[in-house]
């Protein structure tokens, strides 16, 4: 092995122990994201995941380079009425689990800049704080899905699912309306 091949062979095993040291720095580990597709023109959809980490840390924020706006929310009943807020942080407890899912805690992608279809990957960063106080971003690629993927209750018991079915409802009412505008 040569100098060159050397230098590069030890510059990717330190790569390599960097990358790996940041992300085990910000103890948090993602699973199974996805992301539910949109119809045409459809302006926001929901991302969903598994949140787990060892030691506990606290989500601060999140971006997506395919939203205007990203932000994490949460769904809850109050006094009988599903409600749908932003969370300033999210706490993602010492070997807990949160599930980010339909109807509860998700990220909202907002202002799209694009239509998400099936097979579609949508990046989203996760701001992240240690128990250290460090803050770290976590790069999470999650899949879109069918946008009745998911659902484990009947769009009628879902709030989340049924504010999805109602604007898809909107979205094709008001496409259909266009094109008869058109004369097609």
């Amino acid at each position: 092995m040569n100098t060159t091949q050397c230098l590069r062979t030890l510059l990717a095993a330190v790569f390599s122990l960097t990358t790996m040291a940041a992300l085990a720095a910000a103890d948090l580990e993602v699973k199974t994201p996805w992301v539910r597709s949109t119809v045409p023109g459809q302006p926001a959809t929901g991302a969903f995941m598994e949140l787990s980490s060892k030691n506990g840390v606290t989500v601060v924020g999140a971006s997506s380079a395919a939203a205007g706006v990203t932000e994490v929310h949460e769904m809850k009943q109050e006094n009988g009425i599903m409600k749908m807020r932003a969370l300033r942080v999210l706490e993602v407890p010492a070997g807990g689990t949160v599930q980010l899912a339909p109807g509860s805690y998700h990220v909202m992608l907002m202002d799209l800049k694009k239509d998400l279809k099936p097979g579609d990957t949508v990046p989203i960063l996760l701001k992240v704080k240690g128990k250290d106080g460090k803050k770290q971003t976590v790069t999470v690629k999650a899949e879109v899905r069918d946008m009745t993927a998911g659902n484990p209750a009947p769009a009628a018991t879902d709030p989340h699912g049924q504010m999805h079915d109602a604007m898809k409802q909107r979205m094709e009412d008001m496409h259909k309306e266009h094109m008869q505008g058109m004369g097609k």
